[in-house]
């Protein structure tokens, strides 16, 4: 396991990886206790981002660590069961983030399209139902897979090119039938892709057509605006996503997989607090608020 094997280069990417790993956790949190903290905030469209941020954060989690300990040690080596428990959390917070991102367009759809049901339909109990149901839905995600690497006799000597055990590599060296892991993987992917993306989707449809027939161009603008932070990450997570898939099916290289795969294991959880905050008022006065307090 790992990105590079040049003595020379382990510095450099651990340095690189614990400053992201920390501008990450620390900005995520830092919109966790801006939300919390303001009662202009207590939102559903802040109570979903607040869920996301530490959705995040747990996502980070699973992988950075465990590599920056590696690089330090010089030890590429990881147990099966520490194998399967890092690939398990990988896919529930992997998941959960996509599917919270179909529920953050929901709510935008129900905001912009029916405004003044707005208060009653996204209510704090269908908001925490909606959460719930992401976490469930996730959690069957990941068991699905572990049922199936599970399945893995106890190799002594097995390697992966990737830096974390990668669900799908693992699952190739699946002592299953293909056929098996062939229904495994279409029923996670129309749960954990086509379920959000039709969600996506359908809410950016109806969004678009009630925009369109706002007569002036201002409130065009407005409109769109309360989406624009949504839609960046939206298309930053699936474009890059869609980058990584094209990549390793094109390239040859594993190892240029993997470094592929750092955009959206690493890159995208730091840059994600930053597109809301920069792009959003009420956030960054509340971010402001809260450092003015602390100092």
């Amino acid at each position: 396991m790992g990105l590079s094997e040049d003595p020379e280069l382990q510095p450099i990417l651990f340095g690189l990886f614990l400053s992201m790993y920390l501008v990450t956790v620390l900005r995520n949190l830092l919109i966790i206790l801006a939300v919390s903290s303001n009662s202009h905030l207590h939102t559903p469209m802040y109570f979903f981002l607040s869920t996301l941020s530490l959705a995040n954060i747990c996502f980070t989690a699973t992988t950075v660590p465990k590599m920056m300990v590696d690089i330090q040690t010089h030890s590429r080596v990881i147990s099966y069961v520490g194998c399967l428990t890092q690939m398990s959390f990988f896919m529930l917070f992997g998941c959960l983030d996509s599917l919270l991102l179909s529920v953050m367009a929901y709510d935008r759809f129900v905001a912009i399209c029916h405004p003044l049901h707005y208060q009653l339909i996204m209510n704090p109990c269908l908001c925490g139902l909606l959460v719930l149901v992401s976490v469930l839905i996730s959690l069957l995600v990941s068991q699905l897979h572990n049922s199936t690497v599970l399945q893995l006799t106890y190799f002594k000597n097995v390697e992966i090119s990737h830096f974390f055990c990668d669900p799908s590599q693992l699952l190739n060296l699946a002592c299953s039938d293909a056929f098996t892991n062939n229904i495994v993987m279409y029923f996670v992917g129309a749960i954990s892709g086509f379920l959000p993306i039709s969600g996506l989707l359908f809410s950016y449809y109806k969004i678009v057509s009630s925009i369109l027939r706002v007569p002036s161009s201002g409130g065009k603008y407005k409109a769109f605006s309360t989406c624009g932070s949504h839609l960046s990450v939206v298309c930053l997570f699936y474009g890059t996503g869609l980058g990584v898939y094209l990549s390793s099916a094109v390239s040859l290289s594993p190892r240029k997989g993997a470094v592929a795969s750092v955009v959206y294991t690493v890159v995208i959880p730091m840059l994600n607090p930053f597109i809301y905050s920069l792009r959003n008022r009420d956030i960054k006065r509340a971010m402001w608020r809260l450092l003015t307090k602390t100092v």
